[in-house]
């Protein structure tokens, strides 16, 4: 089981059902059972994914009277996408130097076009 702070994070992003938690938490504070009403599962396996995202620092969980909130905490999605945006700029760059190569391409091919048609006279 992974245990550096980014593997925790990424596992808990992997799971579709606890990236639309995380959506729905962008709107606001929710209960467990406002979190459960899109999803056709149990309110504790609802529960279970708020477990796995409140681990990942994710969201914070706080209790009022009988009613358990949770809210979003965006540090940990930064942490990712600081990580992420590095592979992002190295794909950028390949991209560019690949565009590059392919105009120098299209360039060498309308070139040699040019210089293969015949010259008309003019009448």
């Amino acid at each position: 089981m992974a245990t550096d702070r980014l593997s925790v994070i990424f596992a808990a992003l992997a799971d579709p059902t606890r990236r639309a938690i995380l959506t729905r938490l962008a709107e606001g504070d929710a209960t467990v059972s406002e979190l459960a009403e899109p999803f056709s599962i149990s309110l504790p396996a609802i529960s279970r994914h708020l477990k796995v995202l409140e681990h990942a620092g994710l969201i914070s969980r706080s209790r009022a009277a009988q009613w358990r909130s949770s809210s979003l905490n965006a540090e940990p999605l930064q942490e990712a996408t600081a990580w992420m945006e590095r592979y992002r700029q190295f794909w950028d760059a390949n991209f560019n130097r690949l565009d590059a190569h392919l105009r120098r391409i299209q360039q060498a091919r309308s070139a040699e076009q040019t210089d293969r048609e015949p010259e008309r006279e003019e009448p």
